[in-house]
């Protein structure tokens, strides 16, 4: 009886049909991301500001990389707390710079302390980022609908903007392919390919939003 339960168990296992996902990997990490944050509309002050900063850090790296080292990335930024970010001291900016757990690039480090004295003055002009960032998109996500990875742009009009504009407040790290990725990663377009079962998903969460 219990080697019929193993076999229908095994059946049951195999059978199942395989999610079809925009990205060919294996990483446990890398397909939880995509399942379950990747495209999602983000409002949250605090979250936009880590994706930010965590795009920022990508820059001619691996968002694998990125992701394997986020908790970390996390503990050094406070949580991404940007209120107690923009008071980082020179010290304290040297000593995530020695921190080995993270990306130390002593540019971008000092980039998410500056950025993060220019995400207050948004939130202080605009009422919050949520409302800035999003303006950019008017206030919908764009669908994209790709049939291909070929498809996906580096960079868009909006991003190009979006970069602009951010760059003439004071931010750094803001350029317009790096926009893209973080309109990407915060849901303001919705990039799953039509034949991921996360776009139909993605698309009804957008909508009743």
């Amino acid at each position: 009886m219990k080697q019929n339960l193993n076999r229908q168990s095994y059946y049951s296992e195999t059978m199942k049909p395989q999610l079809v996902r925009c990205w060919n990997t294996e990483d446990p990490l890398y397909i939880k991301y995509h399942d379950e944050e990747w495209g999602v509309p983000v409002h949250n002050d605090k979250k936009l500001f880590e994706l930010l900063v965590l795009e920022g850090f990508q820059a001619g790296l691996t968002w694998e990389l990125i992701l394997k080292r986020r908790e970390a990335f996390r503990k050094a930024f406070v949580n991404f707390n940007p209120a107690t970010i923009a008071k980082f001291s020179i010290v304290q900016a040297e000593e995530i710079v020695k921190n080995p757990a993270i990306i130390r690039n002593k540019a971008k480090i000092q980039a998410t302390i500056n950025n993060a004295n220019r995400f207050i003055q948004i939130q202080n002009e605009f009422g919050s980022f949520d409302k800035f960032i999003w303006k950019f998109v008017n206030g919908k996500p764009i669908d994209h609908a790709l049939k291909s990875m070929s498809q996906m742009p580096s960079q868009t009009p909006e991003s190009q903007v979006m970069s602009k504009a951010l760059k003439k407040l004071g931010f750094k790290f803001v350029g317009p392919t790096i926009c893209y990725a973080f309109m990407q990663a915060v849901g303001m377009v919705n990039d799953h390919l039509v034949t991921c079962f996360r776009y139909n998903q993605i698309q009804k969460q957008s909508s009743s939003n």
